[in-house]
């Protein structure tokens, strides 16, 4: 058994870029999916930290790094100075 769960909405996701790589290459699909879980299982290792990033920046983005016990309110207040 694993430590995370998949909405179902995630288990559609995770179809659809299947089948978008796919067309191009089977195997540069499986994995990327393979990748998606690995970082999935890093993710789980870091258990109670929310992680902002902007994923489109070149080196990746981070923003921020917090522990989920904050409050919702103050976490949005850090992340809304960081922008």
């Amino acid at each position: 058994m694993s430590g995370y769960a998949f909405h179902p909405e995630a288990f559609r996701d995770l179809d659809e870029i299947w089948e978008f790589i796919a067309e191009d290459s089977i195997e540069a699909a499986e994995r990327v999916i393979a990748d998606i879980f690995d970082s999935i299982r890093v993710l789980q290792s870091l258990r109670n930290y929310l992680i902002a990033y902007a994923p489109d920046e070149s080196p990746l983005w981070v923003a921020a790094v917090l522990h989920d016990r904050r409050s919702p309110r103050v976490m949005a207040a850090i992340l809304r100075g960081r922008e």
